[in-house]
């Protein structure tokens, strides 16, 4: 098993991120002193770093787990390039007016770049499953619990 040295580096540079994320929330807050809720203003700040946690640590951890299992390094960098490329998109394009080239390149081009990754590495794990194992666990399962069925049934009515 090898350790996924790459997706850590880009883990940090994506930590990095987050915190400014998380601080451009902090800020916006003060601003609009508005502790608890959205102030009408900073729903944007919110809605970023909010994305930006729900999808990078599931896209981060396939990424990960392809890295561990020996995919090669060119395609590990592309995946969380595009990852790293998919959240400041999107990021940046929270920001712009709705309808605008900056709106439909940086949030289109994030949110279809991260669908995409999601989609890739999905499928790319459940192609590398050894279904004929999986298959055979299940087996042994069913047959296990039919022979527990049999064994209750056998002792309920004695």
């Amino acid at each position: 098993m090898h350790v996924a040295t790459i997706t850590a580096n880009y883990l940090a540079v994506l930590a990095l991120i987050y915190a400014a994320l998380a601080l451009e929330v902090i800020q916006s807050r003060r601003s609009s002193q508005a502790a608890f809720d959205d102030g009408g203003n900073l729903r944007s700040a919110i809605r970023a770093h909010g994305h930006f946690i729900g999808y990078v640590p599931i896209i981060a951890l396939m990424v990960a787990l392809l890295e561990m299992s020996g995919a090669p390094p060119s395609q590990i960098h592309l995946l969380m390039g595009a990852l790293v490329l998919s959240r400041l998109l999107h990021s940046l394009g929270i920001y712009a007016t709705a309808g605008s080239l900056r709106y439909l390149v940086c949030r289109g081009g994030g949110v279809v770049l991260t669908i995409g990754l999601l989609t890739t590495n999905g499928l790319t794990i459940l192609a590398h499953l050894n279904w004929a194992d999986i298959a055979d666990e299940l087996s042994d399962q069913a047959f296990a619990t039919i022979h527990l069925l049999q064994t209750i049934h056998a002792i309920l009515t004695l």
